[in-house]
């Protein structure tokens, strides 16, 4: 396997940062996780507009300009023999504040270490797409906006590890989040949608939540298919009187569910209104690549 670090490609054996890495030793740093359709990379102007969005956030100067990541990304398919017809690619860009000595000032750090994979890209198992998959409600509370934005793609993840852990506990695929005023926000890496009497839900942004991309697609589709749609603040409750729910990222696209805390949807997954976004979604996808 192929990685690039820093300025070049170097082999797995030999890509090492240092153990003073801000990274490394507090989570100081942001992310992206891109995907392809064969050698098309999806949504990568979007992908990259976040990530120098999150640098600006934590105050990070990427010492590359956006046009220079596309050639390193084709190449780390190329290298790696993924994002070719039937492997897609799953990418993923880390940019930490790089290595200093022990401290929180970001000034100890004189330049960010950048790392780029790129490896085949796993998705849920076909099944799930037709089955739909179990969520279950999170005792782990989303972290507050005030205290962390979560407009930072962040490699501090511990708040939706310990969700995760509770959706483990529970075999179930993935946990929602709740938000610290007890309302729907998210789940682990993943948005949620809901649909209520025909009706699009999901939460709002200033709920808490990552502005998802894929989400951010899936409304804007729904917005040119005249499907009524509503982002908002939704407390559990909700949950109960949902005939369909689904979740969004960019490696699932879009996943329905069926069930939440063991109670199953009315739905049978996928629900009409969900297929008819999958579909949307596909034909979407079509036209891209």
């Amino acid at each position: 396997m192929w990685i690039f670090l820093n300025d070049r490609f170097v082999r797995k054996e030999d890509a090492l940062i240092s153990v003073f890495d801000h990274g490394f030793l507090y989570g100081d740093g942001i992310y992206e996780t891109l995907r392809s359709y064969g050698p098309h990379i999806f949504l990568l102007r979007e992908h990259l507009r976040r990530l120098y969005r999150s640098a600006d956030l934590i105050g990070l100067t990427i010492p590359l300009e956006e046009g220079a990541w596309l050639p390193i990304l084709s190449e780390a398919m190329q290298r790696n023999h993924v994002g070719q017809a039937g492997r897609d690619a799953y990418l993923r860009i880390t940019v930490s504040r790089g290595p200093g000595d022990i401290g929180l000032d970001p000034a100890l750090c004189q330049a960010p270490t950048i790392v780029v994979l790129a490896k085949p890209l796993t998705r849920p198992a076909d099944h799930l797409y037709q089955t739909g998959v179990d969520l279950v409600t999170a005792t782990i509370r989303r972290n507050h906006p005030s205290a962390l934005s979560p407009q930072i793609k962040s490699l501090n993840f511990l708040n939706n590890i310990l969700a995760k852990r509770d959706a483990i506990t529970a075999k179930a695929f993935d946990a929602i989040m709740l938000n610290p005023a007890g309302e729907l926000a998210e789940c682990t890496t993943s948005n949620l949608f809901l649909v209520r009497q025909g009706r699009l839900l999901t939460p709002s942004i200033d709920c808490g939540i990552l502005d998802g991309l894929t989400r951010n697609l899936v409304l804007e589709l729904a917005r040119r298919d005249s499907i009524q749609s509503e982002e908002g603040h939704f407390l559990p409750a909700l949950l109960r009187e949902a005939e369909e729910c689904f979740i969004t990222n960019t490696s699932s696209e879009i996943l329905p569910v069926r069930s939440v805390d063991g109670a199953h949807l009315p739905s049978r997954p996928p629900g009409p209104l969900t297929s008819r976004l999958q579909r949307l979604f596909h034909t979407h996808v079509a036209a891209l690549t």
